[in-house]
């Protein structure tokens, strides 16, 4: 136990006497397991977005801006008497308002003051549900037909979107974390190095009088796990207070259905350090194999 002490101690006395490159090496890991979360959170919550709106049969109908209210409503009796037509139900400029204040959220919804009554750009429409599905662009088309229709919301095209979107980021945020991974593992392992140099003629005697090679070795491995478990229970944190004031400040819960983060915080922040002591351990040996295939001549091989 006192040796265990003597050694944690040393690992930690480490790390502050080298803390510039401590933080360098918390910051550069902290960024790496951030751009991980970020990534996954987000294709979580697409896929989540992508089931509602699969399983999702309805659509938009907007009518045209010049088209009154009455005629408008005319319009959905035509759309109605369509056969694959199971709801049509009717959405006016008003009401499309206040479902937009819904979705931007309470933060957000003072920037559309004002917008009511004649100042209102939305347009009337319709919500469609259809009976068969199979029968989706068939209907779509005879509903683009009708007079005084201008456009269809088509879900199928938000999915494609999405899907566009998750591809992107996933693909893009794999580069990102292969190359901090490396940026990471890089300077946790110059950090070591930097480390055992400074204390090469201390480690020459430990070795003269005896000490055995993991004696040696662990101050250095407390070291680079430390940073790692610094920067894993950082990283939780800053990925935890980003993701809510991201979702809250954009409204997205208002939209759809979000990742609980909260439910699953503790295997998260888990995840996360064992993650960064892993990294930092790992950092540690490259280091220490590096320093010692150089060094071998002057201190004696661990």
């Amino acid at each position: 136990m006192k040796h265990f002490s003597y050694l944690l101690k040393e690992g930690l006395k480490n790390i502050w006497t080298n803390r510039t490159m401590s933080l360098a090496s918390v910051a550069v890991l902290l960024s790496c397991l951030l751009v991980t979360g970020a990534s996954i959170l987000f294709s979580w919550n697409i896929k989540i977005a992508m089931s509602m709106v699969e399983g999702n049969n309805s659509i938009k109908v907007y009518i045209k801006q010049d088209v009154p209210a009455l005629k408008a409503i005319q319009v959905g009796d035509q759309i109605r008497k369509l056969d694959n037509v199971a709801t049509c139900d009717f959405i006016s400029k008003d009401d499309g308002m206040k479902e937009m204040r819904k979705m931007v959220g309470e933060q957000n919804a003072s920037l559309l003051d004002g917008l009511g009554g004649d100042n209102n750009w939305l347009p009337n429409a319709f919500r469609i549900s259809m009976k068969d599905l199979s029968k989706y662009k068939e209907t779509a088309a005879k509903i683009t037909s009708i007079s005084g229709v201008d456009k269809i919301y088509d879900y199928q095209e938000l999915a494609n979107k999405l899907t566009h979107m998750d591809k992107i980021v996933t693909n893009v945020g794999l580069v990102i974390v292969i190359a901090l991974s490396l940026v990471s593992l890089f300077i946790i392992a110059n950090t070591i190095h930097v480390a055992m140099y400074s204390r090469r003629l201390e480690i020459s005697i430990m070795k003269s009088v005896g000490a055995t090679n993991w004696f040696i070795r662990i101050p250095f491995l407390v070291e680079g796990m430390t940073i790692g478990v610094a920067a894993g229970a950082i990283a939780s944190g800053l990925l935890h207070f980003i993701y809510y004031s991201v979702v809250s400040s954009q409204g997205i819960s208002a939209i759809f259905n979000v990742v609980n983060l909260n439910a699953i915080m503790v295997p998260v922040v888990i995840l996360f350090v064992i993650i960064g002591a892993l990294f930092g351990a790992l950092g540690s040996i490259i280091s220490i194999s590096r320093y010692l295939k150089k060094e071998g001549g002057s201190i004696a091989v661990l």
